[in-house]
């Protein structure tokens, strides 16, 4: 096990920079935000702790990628920005999200929430589904998981073909496991940050996935390609909090519209709503409630 620790100087450098123009920006910071930003720096903080390395296949070790400090990301050419003609984010869902139209409906609500919390002050839309025989996308099935499996790259194809004019971005979601090329095992999502277009998919974050329990394991004679009928009824994995904590990470907004409003969400016919799966997402409540404590 390895822990990654840096100094605070170059951690400070990092965030704030020598760049004049950042600096000026910093120091309309008041003293509260300027606080919550030193922390990110602290070497004893409890709201930033160092990252640990478990294995030489984490992620870190196993990608290695060169170092980038605030002021290179802020003064790249093509760093994507909203503005007024081009700010609201789409989310495409591709295939089922459950199995009946109310479960899909309650999903993707739960979804948008998510979005609309993580990027705020950005619109979000929910597109879709469409049928992943609309997409004209190549499918297969894995060799060493036995269940079906959707090509990232014709879908960033497919998504470019859609996307509004007014769009910031167009997010595919869907259901089925991904793999970018016939080389690769899988991926849980891919993007081409220039041209705003990205694709994930929910279908690892299932408990059972790695497990012979899985009922989207395919058996028997494989499909062939093109044929799109395998895709009608596959498996799609229940959302649990545990699914939604694992593949987005947020927030405290979202968590605490559960316990203020009893009555938002959708509804059937009979007024019986799908509890929001909150429970898993407590802990970073309290960590963003401690952000929050330094700003106030």
């Amino acid at each position: 096990m390895q822990v990654l620790r840096h100094p605070p100087d170059t951690l400070r450098h990092a965030l704030i920079s020598e760049d004049p123009m950042l600096l000026e920006l910093y120091e309309q910071y008041s003293t509260a935000e300027k606080k919550l930003l030193s922390e990110a720096y602290n070497p004893v903080s409890a709201l930033f702790r160092p990252v640990t390395i478990h294995s030489p296949s984490d992620w870190i070790p196993s990608h290695p990628e060169p170092s980038e400090t605030f002021q290179e990301f802020y003064q790249k050419p093509n760093r994507h920005i909203p503005n007024a003609e081009k700010k609201t984010i789409y989310v495409q869902t591709i295939g089922q999200f459950g199995d009946s139209d109310r479960l899909t409906r309650e999903y993707i609500g739960w979804l948008k929430g998510y979005c609309q919390a993580f990027f705020y002050g950005l619109p979000v839309k929910v597109r879709g589904p469409v049928r992943i025989a609309d997409t004209g996308c190549a499918f297969r099935v894995n060799d060493s998981t036995h269940n079906l499996q959707i090509h990232a790259g014709d879908l960033l194809k497919y998504l470019k073909t859609i996307k509004p004019a007014d769009a910031f971005c167009i997010v595919g979601a869907t259901m089925v496991d991904l793999y970018p090329r016939d080389s690769w095992n899988f991926v849980f999502g891919t993007a081409s940050l220039t041209e705003g277009i990205g694709v994930f998919s929910f279908a690892r974050y299932d408990e059972d996935f790695y497990s012979l329990r899985y009922k989207g394991r395919i058996k028997g004679k494989r499909p062939a390609q093109g044929d799109y009928s395998v895709f009608e009824g596959y498996y799609t994995p229940l959302i649990t909090g545990s699914l939604l904590l694992r593949s987005c990470k947020s927030l405290l907004q979202w968590t605490e519209e559960e316990e203020s409003n009893s009555d938002t969400g959708t509804h059937d016919e009979d007024q019986h709503r799908i509890p929001k799966p909150v429970d898993q997402f407590q802990e970073h409540r309290a960590w963003i409630t401690r952000c929050l404590s330094l700003l106030t």
